[in-house]
């Protein structure tokens, strides 16, 4: 082939391109952001710069019946701004605004309007169509009117630890905490490059322009049920409202597939107005910023390991005398007493310390830490929300049996509660560990979609291993859990409460008065399609979980068996 022909070649190569990115950002330009170029017109009076006018994706729940609900938009109105050096009389101005604006800050007002050299200055924001029309009718020079958006949370404070806020990073609006933050970069529209000289920047960058930062930009949906939301919420307020807690925590998940329907924590925050609390910690997620030491909801996991390895069963005995000292250290069950010689089966009926040492004793340190490892203890979940942290599982690696015997029943070790539910999960699922998640799907705004796929993270248990510690779980709660009141006739239920000392970071050793109750259950137990897992630190005036958290979780569990329509099972 001829160097002309080749070069022919090459320039119609250039021009497709040429032609393909020109269109692609035409498109872009005029379908995908014409709304926003609309809105510019629309602000044609504003002095500082009309291309920050605010755009950012939304963040959508997914009602059961279909569809989309949105759970973070935007909203539009109107600022109030004035023009100094056109206003004659200040006080008339000022006279004439305030009966449609009775917040108005006079001093404020004033004060803006003596900069007489200042052609632009901001008096109020967020003003409704309405108002806007009757100042409009004023007619008073040099007060302006110009279109604004914000970011609005039409649901208030649902969900808000997980959707978070958007605020300030310095002169920068920005996702603060939850999916805003997780998601910034699909979030944000950052305009002020759609007016780059395109064809001097062609050649050099036809990718960024056509597959850059603008194709990662879209909506989120998110998982989250808002209906379940809501109820999970209203029993995280009793909760506080009832025990005084210092925090609650309340997910429903499903265990086969790590899609989280409804995830809340107490204390909360309205998005809307974030900037009116005083304590940050407040906007922080603790099922993923926090870790605490579980107590007996571990106690299904270390049966559950000791009978994958082949050592026990659930009609093993082993002689009960109430306690068991290792390493000059006393570990009671808790009330002390021992029953005798009875089944793993009772271990988990009574919810025995002792039984649940033997279990990790017949292990061995080094295969109690293998499978520990294996049901994602050592590792964060990977879950798509920002700042999980690290589980605190150090005295795994020790050559204390002690510490392995605590860390069979949930002390001596702190975990993530969102790093618990995976593990949980893996119980009723068929031994898998699942990544969980809340975001659904990604809808970008050129038109593909990006769906989130289920992730597998390994395998805890067989199959056959989590039959059986379901059906020990499921006798739990028809016989034991709260005397058999938690048992539904139509219905089995897996579940386990779990209570546990909270550690004394200053004298050492466990408080005597403060504890950390936790509950959990799958339903139907042999193909679950929810875990509940709720959460309960220092609770006031009780101290075991199945004084607390055994009703709500029941309230829970009904509501989702009518609300999904689940058919029984038995």
């Amino acid at each position: 082939m001829s160097q002309e022909r080749v070069r022919i070649r090459l320039v119609g190569i250039l021009v497709a391109l040429a032609s393909v990115a020109f269109t692609g950002r035409l498109f872009y330009l005029q379908i995908v952001e014409g709304a926003y170029f609309h809105d510019l017109a629309d602000s044609q009076y504003k002095a500082s710069s009309a291309y920050d006018l605010y755009q950012r994706g939304s963040i959508y729940f997914s009602p059961q019946g279909g569809g989309i609900l949105t759970a973070a938009g935007l909203d539009r109105g109107y600022t109030l701004a004035i023009n100094p050096s056109v206003i004659a009389d200040a006080p008339a101005a000022f006279d004439m605004i305030s009966q449609y604006l009775p917040d108005i800050n006079q001093e404020k007002f004033m004060e803006y309007a003596s900069k007489s050299t200042d052609p632009y200055e901001e008096i109020v924001h967020r003003i409704g169509e309405e108002t806007k029309i009757k100042i409009e009718a004023l007619k008073i020079p040099g007060v302006i009117l110009v279109t604004e958006k914000w970011r609005d949370y039409p649901a208030g404070s649902l969900a808000a630890n997980v959707l978070g806020f958007v605020g300030y990073k310095g002169n920068v609006l920005t996702g603060q905490y939850g999916i805003e933050r997780e998601s910034e970069t699909t979030l944000s529209r950052r305009m002020g490059n759609v007016y780059q000289n395109f064809f001097t920047n062609l050649l050099s960058s036809i990718k960024n322009e056509v597959f850059g930062t603008d194709t990662r930009a879209g909506d989120v949906i998110l998982t989250i049920e808002p209906r379940v939301q809501a109820l999970i919420e209203s029993k995280a307020d009793e909760l506080m409202l009832t025990w005084h807690a210092r925090d609650v925590g309340i997910i429903v998940i499903d265990p086969k597939t790590g899609a989280i329907g409804a995830m809340a924590t107490r204390p909360t925050f309205d998005p809307n107005n974030y900037n009116i609390e005083s304590d940050p910690q407040v906007f922080s997620n603790p099922f993923v910023e926090e870790v605490f030491e579980m107590g007996s909801i571990m106690k299904p996991i270390t049966i559950s390991s000791a009978i994958d390895a082949g050592l026990i069963t659930p009609e093993t005995t082993y002689l009960d005398k109430g306690y068991i000292e290792l390493n000059e250290k006393r570990i009671e069950n808790y009330d002390g007493k021992g029953r005798g010689n009875i089944t793993m089966q009772d271990v988990l009926n009574q919810s025995l310390n002792t039984g649940s040492v033997y279990a990790s004793q017949k292990l061995g340190k080094d295969r109690q830490r293998e499978y520990m490892y294996r049901f994602g203890f050592q590792d964060k979940t990977s879950v798509d929300l920002p700042g999980e942290i690290n589980n605190l599982v150090s005295n795994l690696e020790s050559d204390k049996e002690v510490e392995f015997a605590t860390a069979s029943f949930g002390q001596g070790i702190a975990v993530t509660p969102i790093t618990m539910v995976r593990a949980l999960s893996a119980l009723g699922n068929g031994g898998f560990l699942y990544k969980p998640h809340v975001i659904k799907q990604v809808n970008y705004d050129l038109g593909y979609v990006d769906e989130t796929k289920i992730t597998e993270q390994g395998r805890a248990i067989t199959g056959e291993t989590s039959d059986v510690i379901t059906r020990m779980l499921v006798k739990v709660v028809d016989g034991y859990l709260a005397n058999g009141k938690l048992k539904m006739e139509h219905y089995s239920i897996a579940a386990k409460t779990g209570t546990a000392q909270i550690a004394n970071p200053d004298g050492g050793g466990y408080y005597t008065d403060r504890f950390m109750h936790s509950f959990f259950g799958y339903f139907p137990a042999h193909n679950p399609k929810f875990l509940v897992f709720l959460f309960m630190n220092e609770p006031q005036g009780v101290q075991y979980a199945s004084e607390t958290l055994t009703t709500p979780f029941r309230d829970i569990t009904k509501f989702l068996i009518s609300y999904y329509e689940i058919p029984p099972d038995r």
